[in-house]
């Protein structure tokens, strides 16, 4: 039988929000949260440009897929082909027919954004650029990305090769579910030791990373046809927020305009905790378990973005289905849905606080009999 439990709570804002023109250089721009996907701002955002090198984000989401399903490590020595070494544009000068450490290459794309890494990793992962390519324009569709078409791997100019803000930034948002790729963005500067002994020395080619508080990645892009954009990530008391711009004549522009979006997310924004992953709610039967009950909880926090104009009051209700041992830590066992002045905002999922194992012919005969005296009493 469902269950369902509403509770209220009440969480007021109140300030004054003044709206600005922001980032009205850029051909296209967006700003958004990271956890929800929540658009604070936008510009043309859906306009088909060319994005240069922010393409390799996608390349390095299927990368980071990769690793995390176990398929290829950090440690893996990479080969490098004739046609990776070849690749002009920003690159670390890969030798052909050598090998480097996958974790190497990473290193190169995310700092250097080196174009012979970036296919050194696609050819790698699928056997040739092509079927990479391939692999990440499903991933596109499968993200509901309609603004965007890849032909390779790294963002050098190439006819029907094109993405939006909006399609940049949700990549980035998938993207940074992988928390190692911030390990690499991050960095400022670097060597790559190449296989004869020598080094190539790396700087970030996204200089806000020393420079705005909390940003910490993603990814920039310039090419003649693209103009100069890019992905940029930042995090302050608790809320990260994604900002791209597109079509910029100049870096330093890129850079102020990007700087102009996040201070109005960060100025104007925060994620208002409702329900904390670690808060009791309540205990729930589980049938035939070694334990009758186990308390609820959250697998995440449930939070909401607010805009410190709005005034919101919050509810939330619990819902969820018997539950039947065995069950563990991190099973879905219902939904906590959340309200906003009455209105369904978002679903987060219940789980136990703690495993409960089946339980065996003893537990349940001695359970009954503890039963039966108590109902004798």
């Amino acid at each position: 039988m469902k269950k369902i439990i509403i509770l209220m709570l009440a969480i007021y804002c109140i300030f004054p929000l003044k709206v600005l023109a922001l980032a009205d250089s850029a051909k296209s721009s967006i700003l958004i949260e990271a956890s929800s996907g929540t658009i604070i701002h936008e510009s043309e955002a859906d306009l088909e440009l060319p994005m240069a090198s922010m393409t390799k984000m996608m390349t390095l989401l299927i990368i980071m897929e990769y690793i995390d399903s176990g398929k290829i490590a950090l440690t893996d020595n990479v080969p490098i082909s004739e046609n990776a070494a070849s690749m002009g544009g920003s690159q670390v000068y890969l030798e052909a027919n050598t090998s480097m450490s996958l974790d190497t290459l990473l290193k190169a794309v995310c700092i250097a954004s080196a174009n012979d890494a970036a296919v050194a990793l696609a050819e790698y992962v699928a056997g040739s650029v092509d079927k990479f390519v391939e692999m990440m324009n499903e991933k596109a569709k499968s993200l509901g990305l309609n603004h965007t078409n890849f032909v390779n791997v790294h963002g050098l100019d190439a006819e029907n090769h094109y993405s939006s803000a909006h399609d940049m930034a949700f990549i980035a948002k998938e993207l940074l579910k992988h928390e190692l790729i911030l390990q690499y963005s991050s960095i400022y500067e670097d060597y790559i030791k190449h296989p004869d002994g020598t080094n190539t020395w790396i700087v970030n080619t996204n200089k806000l990373i020393n420079y705005y508080e909390g940003l910490d990645g993603l990814k920039t892009g310039y090419t003649i046809d693209s103009g100069y954009c890019i992905t940029a990530t930042a995090k302050r008391n608790n809320m990260r927020l994604i900002s791209v711009v597109m079509g910029e004549e100049n870096n330093n522009i890129r850079n102020q305009d990007t700087i102009e979006l996040l201070n109005y997310g960060f100025a104007n924004y925060k994620m208002e905790t409702i329900v904390d992953r670690d808060d009791d709610l309540g205990v729930i039967p589980v049938k035939f378990g070694k334990k009758e009950s186990v308390k609820l909880k959250l697998i995440e926090d449930a939070v909401d973005l607010v805009n410190i104009v709005e005034e919101n009051s919050y509810s939330y209700e619990l819902v969820y289905d018997d539950v039947t041992a065995p069950v563990y830590v991190g099973d879905v066992v219902g939904q906590v849905n959340i309200y906003a002045n009455e209105v369904k905002i978002n679903s987060y999922d219940l789980t136990v606080s703690e495993s409960v194992e089946k339980a065996n012919f003893f537990d349940l005969y001695f359970r009954n009999i503890k039963k039966l005296l108590k109902g004798s009493n």
